[in-house]
């Protein structure tokens, strides 16, 4: 089971039945939503979010790390802002998937970057030898935080969700350089 991780600004920590309201906001905003499909169905109220999140609590003792889904909150007040994910990719499981979503209040402020470099160093704190985000061609904002993540544009595909989409992957080495102060490791 995957436990807690911390940023500078944010803490993603598993996912409580409490948190229904909130993730409600999230998941069932419609600039959200809309992306989510086929992995995930609208969630239409409280109790539906209720459903939902006994499922993920439930999945997460299965999931072998660095699999997990996390809430992310911001670490000054503990509100809920979003959730992510590592999860095996359909219909294999060979491929390990990066997500995030966000509450369109926070969109623009560097969040879902954040929380996509914690989740990708947990990874490959595990192991792990690559990241893949699947983005729906037309959800700009996705491949660019993708890309502010540090994920390379790999190209098209319909082996996932059996839709076409944008495969971004970011590997340990990518990850590692793309921190590293300018200059550093250059003679």
């Amino acid at each position: 089971m995957a436990g807690q991780l911390d940023t500078e600004r944010l803490v993603l920590r598993p996912w409580r039945i409490e948190d229904a309201e909130a993730a409600l906001g999230i998941f069932g905003a419609p600039g959200v939503a809309r992306w989510l499909s086929p992995a995930m169905d609208r969630v239409g109220d409280v109790n539906a979010m209720r459903l939902v999140l006994q499922q993920w609590i439930g999945e997460a003792a299965r999931l072998v790390p660095p699999a997990g889904r996390w809430a992310i909150e911001l670490r000054e007040d503990h509100r809920l802002v979003g959730g992510g994910i590592l999860l095996p990719l359909p219909p294999r499981g060979d491929d390990l998937e990066m997500g995030w979503q966000l509450h369109p209040e926070v969109w623009g402020q560097g969040y879902a970057t954040e929380a996509g470099r914690a989740l990708a160093r947990w990874a490959f704190d595990q192991g792990t030898d690559e990241v893949l985000a699947v983005v729906r061609p037309a959800n700009t904002r996705a491949s660019g935080t993708a890309r502010r993540i540090g994920m390379e544009w790999v190209g098209e595909t319909e082996k996932y969700y059996d839709m076409r989409l944008q495969v971004f992957r970011l590997r340990p080495g990518d990850f590692d350089a793309q921190l590293r102060p300018p200059g550093a490791g250059k003679r």
